[in-house]
């Protein structure tokens, strides 16, 4: 057998270095094997500035986990590439990491070095993951799912030598671990919470024997070793937060607690304490009730409260300011002369409440409460208030009646203060005392004495005696421990911002002084070191902890002494008893201290319902869950080695889930005692650690006296209760945690509740019908017969709990239950029909009966998992990017054109965006990230197997077309028959990784087929690359030849699939250097540029390619992008000039007429590309004028007007530049022609654009730039063209043309910032709206759109840079960067949101008689389009005079919501256009191929500017 792979789990991260997950809770399972975690970190991230990544996981695991320490990864920026960084996991416990690095600074494109902007170095916040302890029994892993635990208290089972049987007992009840209570020595009032002596255990536990402290270790030690020796593992409760009232140590180190010296604010509580005990005491001499009968003796002492103790003791001194001293010292400084420094802005005009505040801001002992008056208001401070209001040399009754009046004003906020805190403190007292003494439901303590006092006294007072003399008086008095309802858990209640102990919220443990810990060692280092050497003496001896009062342990205490404890025993179990109220907060103390489950109970539940709940949000992952196992893949180790690759997801919080704790009441009291075996076995089939207190399963009547009780747990197995049943059910719960029986299925029915435990690799199951007992009663109740299809189902057991009576078996020596027995009951009657099995309960099923059936799936392989992953590279090998479009992507329009079939339909979803593969993996992504079993998707496959015959049929449908298809088809098919006979509930699953493991295969083998650069790329880089495959594809109804089929780019998806509609010269050729030249699909780019060559007429190539068969000849900037591909091919492709001799045939005769593609006129004489070159060089030289074939047909364009149809194009000599377009036609990519009769729009463009656009005046000098490099190669024959100019035939060179473009470039477009300046350039000031712009039209026939504020220009930038100057062409850039770019938005807005022509949405659909906006007129006057963002960010990169590697990361920063886009949108690719405040657009093409291949043109200018800068470094 081949040796298991390595195992990588990834995790993604954003661009603040959080999880790029849902929710944040990371849990990672037992290292019995090492696996690793890769962190993956997107190369243009931020935090790469200067980055460091942080990692708490020790580098030598030996040598162990320090917290605070953290290995350093140093981390830069990689604009094509993701950062992974592997960390090897062998160690478990919680660790963490985070990010420092240097943020970027705002962006100033005209700073030259790199920019700090005053940033400094920062951290990222600190993020978390778990590892869970790899448990081991006696060698073998224990998971935690397989821990059955039984809670004993410590003390009740006597000492240790006689153990042995009690331990037997246990053994055969199951369970694999003991949880004792604390063992240590016990304080005066004997609970085992309240420790004497954390260092020593008790007496008791060795028969009262007189053992020094190193001999009681020893012998718990060697009785805990043969514990685990003989199957039980040991875990004990740690308790932190408080010790015994009487610990001796104390009066040493009386500073451990919360005393009024180390927490003077106390002082008030205190006082009010001591008072009340004294008013307790003395209720006789008030005439009072000692013994309240009902609530009017409680009333009565009430009163007395308010007058002999509120009344007497002037608690509101400690509230306010004493304005008699205060006033004096005040007017003392004044009549001196001696004014503090400083200045109140007040005057003797202002109002009372002004001097008031003014006074109130400067009081000091204001932070806390403290001694009476605490607060006040130095001298000096309070003369130079009174130099403020009443000026210097006023008399003293003035001063002192000035200072007197605004401290009463101060007081009177005090005074509220304390008059509502004193309701408070009535209302607790009152409340308290009547649930001790009154409520049924309370303990009712009876009359009030020196041992039952009115109050539950809030502090412990220590002797006085020779220890405690050398300690101040106020050290003594010690606050004690209890807790609060609803209390925030990360907030120090006995701290200095808490008022619980003097508002009397705290319901105390008189018997435990609450420990002060501060905020670390320092505050308190010999209480941290004894504490700490308790802990790790635990863990010394136990294979875990139950933190005891969880909620109340400051986080970093509890860290600090799990840390002390993993050093000694690094695979430590830790449980806790956690009630934050809030499960954001329980992550919180989870992950901080590695917490493996939080303590939950089945007896909290108040019926059937909510114990349903519990059993399902406790009892594992449901049945048939598209999780992890859906999305693993392969992968590499850093080495190189084959490796198994699985994303992390967000975990849910570990439990123990326990039938009942030590400190709930049992079923006999709260339910009935018939309930006891239907919650126990619920429990027990959880697929979570489980636990049970001693007392459950031998069904003792009530919860007993933790500290009271003195007798002892039975020292053989009972006969009675449900004990032996109990040792089955755990032992099963035991081996279906070793054996991976992960996922359950709950199901609550009336009085009934069912749990399936489903092993998912091989099909086998157990089920637990219980009928519960809440109510008592005997009737069956009603239950339906449950149906599992696909299922065999055999019986194991059924039964009963019978309870004779409510007497108590217990005796004077040992502690016994309820006289109960398990009877044997019928088993459910199991009927198969057509492959699946009815279960019917038998018809005697009372309360408290249990039923247990094994299950099994027949046919489903050990191996099911990887059989359907297996062989898929073998299917997809093969294929190509044409096969792969099919495979993957297919819009409807596509589909429909080929094989006359469309996207999928679900049922309650609506139909995929793709027919392939893509469609289906949208909505799985999201079933798997939520585990969302109840999606639409998940319905319909466990209603039918339709979409597994659409998956395979689509793909045999295409078997001519695409033949090599069929292999895939083929492993598909293989894959689904497995599939198919597996039971509906689990085809979700099954087809989810069927699915998956098809995309992950063509989509690496189409990244296989691209560019280096793009193979090593990001997950960004190759998603966008991937848009290529979404838009190169055969159909039917177009392709680059009029007859013959070929692959064709389609400008967008879904409106543009088929027919005349799909191929656009325009788009074609703004996308082709990024979807085809830079991702290395050569002879793709180089049979379109042939294709589009062939058609050349009037100059000029078609914007619509309709086949070649009706091309229409209407856009004047098609022909300039044909040209700058042409460029970019030559400059990028192997051996690219090698196009410029290629020939073609041309479509139309020489002189531009007009034919049918297979007249004999068609194709009668062929051009090479480098004559095409010039013909269109010349052509425009010469002028163009033309009329549109075929337009007065009324078939070419309905909206249009007849003048619209006139193409005319020509140069102007003076400047170089090309002129062209009419206001009644739209020649550039703004192209919206108005519809709307309602509006009148109709026949009118929104936007002409005539005259000399700026991206035409860019590209024609690129052009001739290329030219004349051409020329220099030899490689050119032309070297100019012929003109007329002012009348005469000319020769003008390439070389000049070129001059006149670069000479006037700047005047003609450039729009200075400083009017004064305006001279030097071609502007009319009372026309422009903005400066510091490039125009986006010179001369256009409408003066104001040339002055409009558009992103074109960008375009200019890019393919002539040298037409610019840098501080303008940067300035302009941070203009538009401000004004066009949407953050948030994939795309730049069409115009200058201050422009009046400016309208922020389209709507297609909508017609009204508003003109702006009436069918879609808005097109492109708002509207943020996705394309011109690569030509913006790429100018970025190029005028940006900022450090380079910054320019790079505010560009990718800039790109967040494109990565955000391509991974979360169903069409995989990047909008056409967005609203202009980036919200989305119904009308929209939801993935373009211009808006992506211009984003992977920046990548391609990014990497080429790398590699140019690391060979000049070099």
């Amino acid at each position: 057998m081949a040796p298991a792979k390595p195992l990588i789990y990834t995790l993604a991260l954003n661009d603040n270095g959080s999880p790029r997950i849902e929710g944040r809770f990371l849990r990672l399972p037992a290292p019995y094997e090492p696996y690793t975690l890769r962190f993956e970190i997107e190369g243009g991230s931020q935090v790469t500035r200067d980055g460091v990544f942080m990692c708490s996981y020790p580098e030598d695991e030996k040598k162990g986990f320090v917290r605070g320490q953290f290995r350093e990864f140093p981390i830069a920026p990689d604009f094509n590439h993701t950062i992974t960084i592997d960390i090897p996991i062998r160690l478990a416990g919680t660790f963490s990491y985070k990010i420092a690095y240097t943020p970027l600074p705002e962006w100033d494109p005209l700073s030259s070095s790199k920019q700090t902007n005053g940033s400094t170095r920062t951290e990222t916040e600190t993020f978390y993951f778990i590892v869970d302890p790899a448990l081991k029994m006696s060698g073998e892993p224990l998971p935690l799912e397989a821990v059955a635990l039984q809670s004993v208290i410590a003390k009740w089972m006597g000492p240790v030598h006689e153990w042995d049987a009690r331990l037997k007992a246990i053994k055969e009840k199951g369970y694999n671990m003991i949880h004792f209570t604390p063992l240590q020595m016990r304080g005066e009032s004997n609970s085992p919470y309240s420790i004497y002596q954390q260092l020593e255990f008790a007496d008791d536990l060795f028969g009262g024997k007189k053992l020094s402290k190193e001999e009681k270790e020893k012998k718990l030690g060697d009785v805990l070793a043969k514990m685990e020796r003989d199957g039980l593992m040991g875990l004990t409760d740690v308790v932190w937060n408080h010790t015994a009232n009487n610990s001796a140590w104390l009066q040493e180190h009386p500073e451990a607690g919360y005393n009024l010296v180390t927490a003077p604010w106390l002082r008030p509580a205190y006082e009010l304490d001591t008072a009340l005990l004294e008013f307790g005491a003395g209720l006789k001499k008030y005439g009072l009730p000692t013994n309240l009968e009902n609530t009017g003796d409680l009333l009565r002492v009430m009163e007395g409260v308010k007058t002999h103790v509120l009344g007497q003791i002037k608690l509101w001194e400690f509230y306010v300011v004493d304005v008699n001293a205060t006033a004096e010292e005040a007017v003392k400084a004044y009549t001196a002369g001696k004014f503090a420094d400083g200045k109140f802005e007040i005057n003797g005009g202002s109002s009372l409440v002004e001097k008031a505040e003014a006074v109130r801001a400067k009081l000091s002992g204001t932070d806390h409460f403290g001694e009476r008056f605490r607060k006040t208001l130095d001298g000096n401070v309070g003369a130079a208030f009174l130099r403020a209001v009443i000026g210097e040399g006023a008399g003293e009754d003035a001063a002192r009646k000035e200072i007197s009046s605004a401290l009463d004003e101060v007081n009177l906020n005090f005074y509220k203060a304390y008059d509502a805190d004193k309701e408070v403190i009535l209302d607790q007292i009152y409340n308290r005392v009547k649930y001790v003494r009154l409520d049924e439901h309370g303990p009712k303590l009876g009359a009030i004495n020196e041992a039952n006092p009115l109050i539950e006294s809030y502090f412990t007072r220590l002797p006085k005696n020779e220890v405690t003399s050398k300690h101040d008086e106020g050290s003594l008095a010690l606050a004690n421990n209890g807790w609060i309802w609803a209390a925030n858990a990360l907030e120090d209640f006995a701290g200095p911002r808490s008022s619980a102990y003097l508002r009397r919220e705290v319901i105390v443990w008189g018997d435990c002084v609450k420990l002060r810990y501060g905020k670390g060692k320092e505050d308190n280092p010999w209480l941290w070191d004894h504490m700490a050497e308790y802990t790790q003496l635990m863990a010394r001896h136990f294979h875990g902890f139950r933190i005891d009062n969880c909620h109340s342990t400051p986080l970093w205490v509890g860290a600090y002494m799990l840390d002390a404890a993993r050093r000694v025993r690094p695979d430590l179990y830790v449980v806790a008893e956690l009630f934050t109220g809030s499960e954001d907060m329980d992550v919180v103390f989870v992950q901080n201290l590695g917490i493996s489950g939080l303590i939950r109970e089945g007896m909290v539940a108040w019926g059937a319902g909510e114990l349903s709940r519990l059993v399902h949000r406790h009892g594992g992952r449901p049945i048939g869950s598209l999780d992890q196992g859906c999305l693993k893949k392969e992968g590499k180790t850093s080495d190189g080695e084959d490796a198994v690759v699985i994303p992390l997801q967000s975990s849910g919080v570990g439990a123990l889930f326990m039938d009942c704790t030590h400190d709930n009441e049992t079923p006999a009291q709260k339910r009935t005692a018939a309930d006891t075996l239907s919650t126990g076995a619920l429990v027990a089939m959880s697929a979570s650690s489980v636990g049970s207190v001693y007392g459950f399963d031998e069904v003792f009547p009530k919860l007993l006296d933790l500290v009271g009780e003195e007798r002892l747990y039975e020292d053989a197995v009972p006969e009675v209760g449900i004990a032996k049943i109990k040792g089955v059910l755990n032992r099963l719960h035991v081996e279906m945690g070793r054996e991976g029986y992960s996922e359950t299925h709950v199901h609550h029915e009336g009085e009934y509740i069912t749990i399936h435990r489903f092993q998912p690799a091989t099909g086998k199951g157990y089920m637990l019908i219980a009928h519960t007992a809440f109510q008592d009663h005997q009737d069956r109740g009603e239950f339906n017969t449950i149906t599992l299809t696909g299922t065999k189902v055999e019986g194991v057991l059924s039964a009963k709990l019978v309870v004779e009576g409510t007497e108590d078996q217990s005796d004077d020596q040992y502690l016994k239950g309820l006289k109960a027995h398990v009877e044997e009951l019928e088993m459910p009657y199991l009927e198969e029909v057509e492959g699946a099995t009815k279960i019917t309960v038998p018809g005697h099923f009372p309360p408290g009966s249990i039923a247990l059936l094994k299950t099994q799936i027949p046919g489903v392989p050990a191996d099911l998992d990887e059989f359907l992953q297996d062989g898929v590279k073998d299917a997809v090998k093969g294929l190509d990017l044409i096969d792969l479009n099919v495979a993957l992507y297919r819009a409807d329009g596509e589909e429909r054109d080929c094989i006359n079939d469309g996207t999928y339909n679900i049922p309650g979803h609506g139909n995929l965006v793709y027919c392939g593969l893509e469609g289906w993996m949208a909505p799985l992504k999201q079933i798997i990230s939520h585990n969302d079993l109840a999606h639409a998707l998940c319905q319909h496959l466990r209603e039918g197997q339709w979409p597994l015959d659409y998956v395979v049929g689509r793909l045999e449908k295409y078997h001519e077309m695409f033949p090599r298809l069929q292999s895939l088809a083929d492993w598909l098919r293989s894959k689904f028959d497995a599939v198919r006979k597996l039971p509906s509930f689990l085809l979700p699953r099954y087809f989810a990784m069927v699915i998956h493991t098809a995309y992950v295969a063509c989509r690496t083998k189409a990244i296989s087929l691209f560019a280096p650069y793009i193979q090593e790329g990001s997950h960004f880089v190759q998603s966008l690359a991937l848009c290529s495959v979404q838009m190169q594809g055969r159909v039917k109804t177009t392709s680059l030849h009029p007859s013959e089929p070929m692959a064709s780019m389609a400008a967008g998806l879904p409106h543009f699939t088929n027919e005349w509609a799909r191929c656009w010269g325009r788009d074609v050729f703004i996308s082709i250097r990024g979807l085809f030249t830079a991702t290395g699909r050569f002879e793709d780019a180089r049979e379109h540029i042939l294709a589009f060559a062939t058609t050349l007429k009037h100059g000029m190539i078609p914007n619509l390619l309709d086949s070649i068969r009706k091309p229409r000849y209407n856009s004047r900037d098609s022909v300039w992008f044909f040209l700058q591909a042409i460029q970019d091919y030559t400059r990028m492709a192997p051996n690219g000039a090698d196009i410029l001799k290629e020939k073609v045939k041309r479509r139309f005769p020489l002189d531009d007429t007009w034919c049918e593609w297979d007249s004999p006129e068609a194709y009668s004489y062929e051009s090479s590309i480098e004559e095409i070159i010039q013909e269109v060089m010349q052509r425009h030289a010469s002028g163009l004028h033309f009329r549109e074939a075929n337009a007065d047909t009324g078939t070419l364009d309905s909206q249009m007007k007849s003048e619209g149809f006139n193409i005319d194009v020509e140069v102007d000599w003076e400047t170089g530049l090309i002129f062209g377009g009419n206001p009644s036609n739209c020649g550039t990519w703004m192209d919206k022609m108005g519809e709307s009769t309602k509006s009148g729009t109709k026949g009118t463009p929104a936007t002409p654009r005539d005259g000399a656009a700026i991206e035409i005046s860019g590209m024609l000098k690129s052009a001739l730039r290329w030219i004349n490099d051409l020329r220099k190669k030899g490689l050119f024959k032309w070297d100019g063209v012929d003109a007329t100019i002012d009348g005469k035939d000319t020769k003008v060179s390439f070389e000049e043309w070129e001059g006149k473009v670069q000479k006037s470039f700047e005047r003609c477009y450039y729009v200075p910032e400083n009017p004064e300046d305006d001279k030097n350039y071609d502007v009319n000031p009372e026309v422009v709206n903005r400066r510091g712009i490039y125009k986006d039209l010179y001369r256009s026939s409408r003066e104001y759109e040339d002055y409009q504020l558009r992103p074109n220009f960008a375009i200019a930038m890019n393919v002539a840079p040298e037409l610019f100057i840098p501080e303008h062409a940067a300035r302009c850039l941070l203009l538009a960067d401000n004004v066009l770019r949407p953050e948030g938005s994939v795309g730049m807005r069409t115009l200058d949101p201050s422009d009046y022509n400016f309208r922020p949405n389209y709507d297609q659909s909508q017609d009204s008689d508003d003109w702006h906006t009436a069918k879609g007129f808005s097109y492109h006057q708002g509207p943020a389009w996705g394309y011109p963002t690569g030509f913006f960010l790429r100018a970025l990169l190029k005028f940006s005079l900022v450090d380079q590697k910054d320019t790079i990361q505010h560009i990718f920063y800039r790109l967040h919501p494109h990565r955000e886009q391509i991974e979360k949108s169903p069409w995989a690719g990047i909008e056409e256009l967005e609203q202009a405040d980036g919200s989305y657009c119904a009308s929209s093409c939801h993935t373009q191929a211009w808006s992506s291949g211009t984003l992977l043109d920046l990548f391609a200018d990014v990497r080429e500017l790398v590699e140019e800068s690391s060979i000049a470094a070099n």
